[in-house]
């Protein structure tokens, strides 16, 4: 059976990458942020999935970028209150 895509999962890697991308530049200090970038970024994650997925991906890439922050308390930031993911 082919693979669809390079990887067979493109599309998920590619949404890890630009959940990780946005939450790293949401770090950034409010005058370095390149706001239209962000804005480009959010609408690519939103293209053809749920909000409540798109949310879920960010909150988990925040996970990554900060292990020494509370999974939960980073969940509950992103409104998903049960720590689910």
């Amino acid at each position: 059976m082919p693979r669809k895509g390079i990887t067979g999962h493109d599309e998920w890697v590619v949404t890890e990458a630009l959940a990780t991308a946005f939450v790293a530049l949401e770090q950034l200090p409010p005058k370095h942020q390149p706001r239209a970038h962000m804005e480009d970024i959010r609408k690519l994650l939103a293209n053809g999935r749920d909000a409540a997925a798109v949310t879920l991906h960010l909150a988990q890439a925040k996970c990554r970028l900060f292990p020494e922050i509370d999974p939960l308390r980073i969940y509950e930031q992103y409104g998903l209150g049960d720590g689910s993911g």
